[in-house]
Protein backbone atom coordinates (compact mmCIF):
# COMPACT_ATOMS: atom_id res chain seq x y z
CA UNK A 1 0.00 0.00 0.00
CA UNK A 2 1.45 3.37 -0.80
CA UNK A 3 1.66 5.97 1.14
CA UNK A 4 -0.28 8.13 -0.32
CA UNK A 5 -3.07 5.84 -0.32
CA UNK A 6 -6.61 7.08 1.15
CA UNK A 7 -7.34 5.73 4.63
CA UNK A 8 -11.04 4.58 4.84
CA UNK A 9 -12.86 3.43 7.57
CA UNK A 10 -14.17 -0.29 6.79
CA UNK A 11 -17.53 1.11 7.98
CA UNK A 12 -17.71 4.31 5.50
CA UNK A 13 -19.39 3.43 1.83
CA UNK A 14 -18.23 5.23 -1.18
CA UNK A 15 -19.21 5.17 -4.45
CA UNK A 16 -16.77 4.06 -7.29
CA UNK A 17 -16.97 6.92 -9.07
CA UNK A 18 -16.07 9.41 -6.46
CA UNK A 19 -12.36 10.44 -6.57
CA UNK A 20 -10.41 10.37 -3.53
CA UNK A 21 -7.14 12.11 -3.47
CA UNK A 22 -3.87 11.50 -1.80
CA UNK A 23 -3.48 10.98 2.38
CA UNK A 24 -7.32 11.41 2.27
CA UNK A 25 -9.28 9.94 5.40
CA UNK A 26 -13.17 9.00 5.80
CA UNK A 27 -14.72 8.15 8.95
CA UNK A 28 -16.85 5.53 10.25
CA UNK A 29 -20.24 5.46 8.87
CA UNK A 30 -19.80 8.22 6.23
CA UNK A 31 -21.41 7.92 2.96
CA UNK A 32 -19.47 9.36 0.00
CA UNK A 33 -22.11 9.24 -3.01
CA UNK A 34 -21.51 9.47 -7.16
CA UNK A 35 -19.65 13.17 -8.38
CA UNK A 36 -18.03 13.78 -5.63
CA UNK A 37 -14.02 14.81 -6.12
CA UNK A 38 -12.33 15.45 -2.53
CA UNK A 39 -8.55 16.88 -3.06
CA UNK A 40 -5.67 15.98 -1.05
CA UNK A 41 -4.92 15.25 2.76
CA UNK A 42 -8.34 16.10 3.22
CA UNK A 43 -9.86 14.61 6.53
CA UNK A 44 -14.00 13.22 6.75
CA UNK A 45 -14.99 13.26 10.50
CA UNK A 46 -17.24 9.98 11.27
CA UNK A 47 -21.12 10.30 10.29
CA UNK A 48 -20.95 12.43 7.63
CA UNK A 49 -22.57 12.46 4.17
CA UNK A 50 -20.93 13.97 0.96
CA UNK A 51 -23.44 14.14 -2.37
CA UNK A 52 -22.98 14.94 -5.37
CA UNK A 53 -22.06 16.91 -7.94
CA UNK A 54 -19.43 18.11 -5.32
CA UNK A 55 -15.69 19.29 -5.60
CA UNK A 56 -13.96 19.42 -2.43
CA UNK A 57 -10.09 20.78 -2.11
CA UNK A 58 -7.19 20.13 -0.14
CA UNK A 59 -6.65 19.84 3.50
CA UNK A 60 -10.15 20.17 4.72
CA UNK A 61 -11.22 18.95 7.83
CA UNK A 62 -14.83 17.77 8.26
CA UNK A 63 -15.13 17.12 11.86
CA UNK A 64 -18.54 14.79 11.96
CA UNK A 65 -21.52 14.88 11.22
CA UNK A 66 -22.04 17.41 8.62
CA UNK A 67 -24.50 16.94 5.83
CA UNK A 68 -22.42 17.97 2.34
CA UNK A 69 -23.97 18.54 -1.00
CA UNK A 70 -27.68 17.79 -0.49
CA UNK A 71 -30.04 18.74 -2.62
CA UNK A 72 -31.16 22.59 -2.01
CA UNK A 73 -34.00 23.33 -0.23
CA UNK A 74 -36.06 25.03 -2.46
CA UNK A 75 -39.41 24.18 -4.13
CA UNK A 76 -38.42 25.20 -7.51
CA UNK A 77 -35.87 22.51 -7.37
CA UNK A 78 -36.41 19.93 -10.19
CA UNK A 79 -33.52 17.84 -9.82
CA UNK A 80 -31.16 19.84 -12.76
CA UNK A 81 -28.00 19.03 -12.37
CA UNK A 82 -26.42 21.91 -10.18
CA UNK A 83 -23.66 21.47 -7.60
CA UNK A 84 -21.25 22.81 -4.64
CA UNK A 85 -17.71 23.73 -5.03
CA UNK A 86 -15.56 23.75 -2.01
CA UNK A 87 -11.89 25.43 -1.49
CA UNK A 88 -8.97 24.59 0.55
CA UNK A 89 -8.10 24.43 4.41
CA UNK A 90 -11.42 24.68 5.66
CA UNK A 91 -12.47 23.60 8.70
CA UNK A 92 -16.24 22.15 9.37
CA UNK A 93 -17.52 21.33 12.70
CA UNK A 94 -20.00 18.96 13.80
CA UNK A 95 -24.29 19.33 11.80
CA UNK A 96 -22.79 21.57 9.10
CA UNK A 97 -25.34 21.30 6.36
CA UNK A 98 -23.99 22.89 2.82
CA UNK A 99 -26.48 22.55 -0.04
CA UNK A 100 -25.77 22.22 -3.75
CA UNK A 101 -26.76 25.42 -6.13
CA UNK A 102 -30.02 25.49 -8.04
CA UNK A 103 -30.69 26.05 -11.71
CA UNK A 104 -32.30 29.13 -11.35
CA UNK A 105 -29.63 30.38 -9.03
CA UNK A 106 -26.90 30.12 -11.16
CA UNK A 107 -26.25 26.56 -10.57
CA UNK A 108 -23.33 26.57 -7.84
CA UNK A 109 -22.95 26.82 -4.02
CA UNK A 110 -19.47 28.33 -3.83
CA UNK A 111 -17.26 28.35 -0.50
CA UNK A 112 -13.62 29.67 -0.59
CA UNK A 113 -10.57 29.10 1.49
CA UNK A 114 -9.71 28.76 4.59
CA UNK A 115 -12.98 29.19 6.29
CA UNK A 116 -14.61 27.92 9.98
CA UNK A 117 -17.81 26.69 9.97
CA UNK A 118 -18.45 26.26 13.61
CA UNK A 119 -21.40 23.64 14.73
CA UNK A 120 -24.71 23.63 13.00
CA UNK A 121 -24.03 26.64 10.52
CA UNK A 122 -26.21 26.25 8.09
CA UNK A 123 -25.08 27.71 4.19
CA UNK A 124 -28.01 27.43 1.43
CA UNK A 125 -28.64 26.84 -2.24
CA UNK A 126 -26.55 29.21 -4.31
CA UNK A 127 -24.63 30.85 -2.00
CA UNK A 128 -21.04 32.29 -2.41
CA UNK A 129 -18.92 32.55 0.78
CA UNK A 130 -15.05 34.48 -0.03
CA UNK A 131 -11.93 33.40 2.27
CA UNK A 132 -10.85 33.58 5.41
CA UNK A 133 -14.75 33.81 6.84
CA UNK A 134 -15.44 32.44 10.43
CA UNK A 135 -19.69 31.54 10.94
CA UNK A 136 -20.06 30.71 14.66
CA UNK A 137 -22.27 28.13 15.85
CA UNK A 138 -25.76 28.07 14.47
CA UNK A 139 -25.02 30.82 12.29
CA UNK A 140 -27.59 30.40 8.92
CA UNK A 141 -27.06 31.71 5.56
CA UNK A 142 -30.62 31.19 3.07
CA UNK A 143 -30.65 31.05 -0.58
CA UNK A 144 -28.45 33.15 -2.94
CA UNK A 145 -27.19 35.11 -0.54
CA UNK A 146 -23.19 36.34 -0.85
CA UNK A 147 -20.12 37.31 1.89
CA UNK A 148 -16.74 38.51 1.18
CA UNK A 149 -13.61 37.97 3.03
CA UNK A 150 -12.66 38.14 6.49
CA UNK A 151 -16.33 38.14 7.60
CA UNK A 152 -17.01 37.11 10.57
CA UNK A 153 -20.80 35.92 11.82
CA UNK A 154 -21.57 35.16 15.60
CA UNK A 155 -23.63 32.77 17.07
CA UNK A 156 -27.14 32.49 16.07
CA UNK A 157 -26.50 34.99 13.07
CA UNK A 158 -28.38 34.94 9.96
CA UNK A 159 -29.12 36.57 6.53
CA UNK A 160 -31.84 36.84 4.64
CA UNK A 161 -32.02 35.37 0.42
CA UNK A 162 -30.45 37.60 -1.79
CA UNK A 163 -28.10 39.55 1.21
CA UNK A 164 -24.73 40.58 0.19
CA UNK A 165 -22.20 40.51 3.18
CA UNK A 166 -18.77 42.91 2.58
CA UNK A 167 -15.27 42.29 3.14
CA UNK A 168 -14.16 42.45 6.82
CA UNK A 169 -17.42 42.96 8.03
CA UNK A 170 -18.64 41.46 11.55
CA UNK A 171 -22.27 40.62 12.40
CA UNK A 172 -23.44 40.63 16.22
CA UNK A 173 -24.58 37.06 18.41
CA UNK A 174 -28.34 37.08 17.44
CA UNK A 175 -28.42 39.49 14.56
CA UNK A 176 -30.76 38.92 11.28
CA UNK A 177 -29.70 40.84 8.50
CA UNK A 178 -32.34 41.61 6.00
CA UNK A 179 -30.39 44.25 3.76
CA UNK A 180 -27.09 44.50 2.37
CA UNK A 181 -23.71 44.87 4.64
CA UNK A 182 -21.25 47.24 3.46
CA UNK A 183 -18.04 45.82 3.70
CA UNK A 184 -16.21 46.94 7.13
CA UNK A 185 -19.37 47.57 9.00
CA UNK A 186 -20.27 46.10 12.37
CA UNK A 187 -23.82 44.94 12.36
CA UNK A 188 -25.32 45.36 16.12
CA UNK A 189 -25.95 41.96 18.46
CA UNK A 190 -30.06 42.12 18.11
CA UNK A 191 -32.79 40.91 15.76
CA UNK A 192 -33.35 44.49 13.95
CA UNK A 193 -29.74 44.14 12.56
CA UNK A 194 -28.66 47.84 12.98
CA UNK A 195 -25.03 49.08 11.28
CA UNK A 196 -22.72 49.66 15.09
CA UNK A 197 -19.69 51.16 13.93
CA UNK A 198 -16.88 49.80 11.89
CA UNK A 199 -14.81 46.71 12.43
CA UNK A 200 -12.18 48.33 13.70
CA UNK A 201 -10.28 46.09 15.90
CA UNK A 202 -10.45 43.16 13.23
CA UNK A 203 -9.11 45.39 10.78
CA UNK A 204 -6.40 46.40 12.99
CA UNK A 205 -5.88 42.04 13.40
CA UNK A 206 -5.35 41.94 10.03
CA UNK A 207 -2.64 44.68 9.63
CA UNK A 208 -4.78 47.81 8.62
CA UNK A 209 -2.85 51.33 9.54
CA UNK A 210 -4.51 54.51 11.10
CA UNK A 211 -4.23 56.37 8.38
CA UNK A 212 -6.79 53.49 6.33
CA UNK A 213 -8.72 53.22 9.39
CA UNK A 214 -9.55 56.56 10.05
CA UNK A 215 -11.00 56.73 6.34
CA UNK A 216 -13.12 54.24 6.63
CA UNK A 217 -14.52 55.85 9.73
CA UNK A 218 -15.30 58.47 8.08
CA UNK A 219 -17.15 57.25 5.22
CA UNK A 220 -19.05 55.03 7.62
CA UNK A 221 -19.81 58.21 9.36
CA UNK A 222 -20.88 59.77 5.76
CA UNK A 223 -23.08 56.90 5.01
CA UNK A 224 -24.82 56.30 8.53
CA UNK A 225 -23.94 59.61 11.01
CA UNK A 226 -24.56 62.45 8.80
CA UNK A 227 -28.52 61.66 8.14
CA UNK A 228 -27.78 62.71 4.56
CA UNK A 229 -30.07 61.00 1.73
CA UNK A 230 -28.29 57.97 0.36
CA UNK A 231 -27.63 59.68 -3.26
CA UNK A 232 -25.56 62.38 -1.05
CA UNK A 233 -23.68 60.47 0.63
CA UNK A 234 -23.00 58.81 -2.25
CA UNK A 235 -21.75 61.78 -3.55
CA UNK A 236 -19.30 62.61 -0.78
CA UNK A 237 -18.37 58.93 -0.78
CA UNK A 238 -16.99 59.51 -4.51
CA UNK A 239 -15.08 62.43 -3.15
CA UNK A 240 -13.11 60.39 -0.25
CA UNK A 241 -12.50 57.31 -2.49
CA UNK A 242 -9.83 59.61 -4.35
CA UNK A 243 -7.68 58.91 -1.62
CA UNK A 244 -8.61 55.56 -0.24
CA UNK A 245 -9.05 52.38 -1.94
CA UNK A 246 -11.22 51.01 0.67
CA UNK A 247 -13.36 53.79 0.61
CA UNK A 248 -13.45 53.24 -3.45
CA UNK A 249 -14.41 49.67 -2.69
CA UNK A 250 -17.04 50.75 -0.28
CA UNK A 251 -18.51 52.88 -2.70
CA UNK A 252 -18.57 50.30 -5.29
CA UNK A 253 -20.24 47.09 -3.53
CA UNK A 254 -22.93 50.18 -2.78
CA UNK A 255 -23.10 51.33 -6.54
CA UNK A 256 -23.87 47.38 -7.31
CA UNK A 257 -26.43 46.41 -4.51
CA UNK A 258 -29.77 45.52 -5.55
CA UNK A 259 -31.26 44.71 -2.48
CA UNK A 260 -32.14 47.67 0.22
CA UNK A 261 -28.61 48.58 2.29
CA UNK A 262 -28.93 48.06 5.83
CA UNK A 263 -29.27 51.15 7.05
Amino acid sequence: MSDNTPLIHPTAVIDPSAKLGANVRVGAFTLIGPDVEIGDGTEIGPHCSIHGPTRIGRDNRFIGHAAIGGEPQDKKFAGERTELVIGDRNLVREFVTINRGTGGGGGITRVGDDNWFLAYVHIAHDCHVGNNCVFSNNTTLAGHVTVGNWVIISGFGGAHQFCRIGDHAFIGMGALTNGDVPPFTMVGSDSLGRPRGINSEGLKRRGFDAERISAIKRAYRTLYVAGLPLAEAKQQLAEQAQTSDDVRGLLEFIESTERPLLR
